[in-house]
């Protein structure tokens, strides 16, 4: 296969990035299905523990690249489990927020010291991670101009 497809180069990248993408989820879902959760819950208790515990949908969204109508679905989900719950700041306002309850804090705290992600990416030294990153970034903003 990596002759026939090495014959385009964009295409073999493309491919490459899409099983490296597809492996490293299966290894992280493996991770977290003990906790019941996904690995799109685990990254969305991870953004809401890194902005101080609360969100509003925008802010999520800007962060995990999910439209507002999927990550609403997502959120009421996590809510019906536990893991978050709905803020109004001001009474009767539109302006909802998201917040961790005990639950999806100790889920959090529990599923950020699994070791997937850091093992694979080993296989990189830091001075490889932050090119990698940097080209992705690159590939990113070219690919967000098809959109």
């Amino acid at each position: 296969m990596e002759e026939i497809v090495s014959r385009n180069s964009g295409v073999y990248a493309r491919l490459l990035l899409g099983r490296a993408r597809h492996l490293m989820l299966n290894a992280r879902q493996k991770e977290v299905a003990p906790f019941q959760i996904s690995p799109r819950q685990a990254y969305i208790l991870f953004i809401l523990h890194s902005l101080g515990h609360k969100a509003t949908l925008t802010e999520l969204a800007n962060y995990s690249d999910r439209g507002i109508n999927t990550l609403s679905m997502q959120m009421t989900r996590m809510e019906k489990d536990g893991l978050v719950k709905k803020v109004r700041e001001i009474p009767k306002s539109t302006l909802l927020r998201f917040e961790l309850t005990e639950k999806g804090l100790d889920i959090y705290n529990k599923t950020n010291k699994l070791k997937a992600d850091k093992a694979i990416m080993s296989a990189l030294s830091e001075e490889e991670r932050q090119t990698l990153i940097s080209m992705l970034k690159r590939i990113i903003d070219k690919a967000e101009k098809y959109q």
